[in-house]
């Protein structure tokens, strides 16, 4: 199946300039999703992990069931005020501005191994930004994972320390 086929893109969004790449027809197709689950367990079945971080909030959409599909858990990252417990957090630097995420600091315990799912790469900054969570909070990052990489962008260069698993390039 081309997922390429379910990806819509929406210039100007979320500003002037930014050519967007939505999602939202892969979620509506039950076949195109569980296909898009299905090759990420495929990918991930034999990887050494414990949890699976997905980053708010598109990579919550792919990491709960790529995380019940391979029996694992999830502590999830997201923007700030969202987690009601203490948090470390990481600003990091998007292709129109910045961001902060934000992780529980006992979210991953010492040790763990993590893979950060999400649904697209692009400059990179939100999946370093997780990264550095992750390992602030004691964990190891194994790999990361997205449905779409936009490489002309190169945010693959931020993650170059990391196993880095894309479905679709651009």
């Amino acid at each position: 199946m081309d997922l390429r086929e379910y990806i819509r893109d929406v210039p100007d969004f979320p500003e002037p300039g930014i050519f967007f790449k939505d999602i939202t027809p892969l979620l509506g197709d039950v076949k195109a999703f569980d296909y898009a689950i299905t090759q990420l367990a495929n990918h991930y079945r034999d990887a050494d992990f414990d949890v699976i971080v997905p980053v708010e909030s598109r990579g919550f959409l792919f990491g709960a069931p790529l995380a019940q599909a391979l029996g694992k858990s999830i502590v999830p990252v997201r923007k700030p005020g969202k987690l009601p417990s203490k948090t470390y957090s990481a600003e990091y630097t998007l292709e129109y501005g910045t961001n902060t995420l934000e992780i529980h600091v006992d979210g991953v315990e010492n040790g763990r191994k993590v893979l950060i799912m999400d649904d697209l790469l692009a400059t990179g900054g939100t999946l370093a930004a997780a990264a550095r969570l992750v390992e602030k909070a004691g964990g190891t990052v194994i790999g990361v994972g997205v449905i779409i990489e936009l490489t002309f962008l190169e945010g693959r260069k931020l993650l170059s320390e990391y196993d880095l698993y894309s479905m679709i390039q651009y």
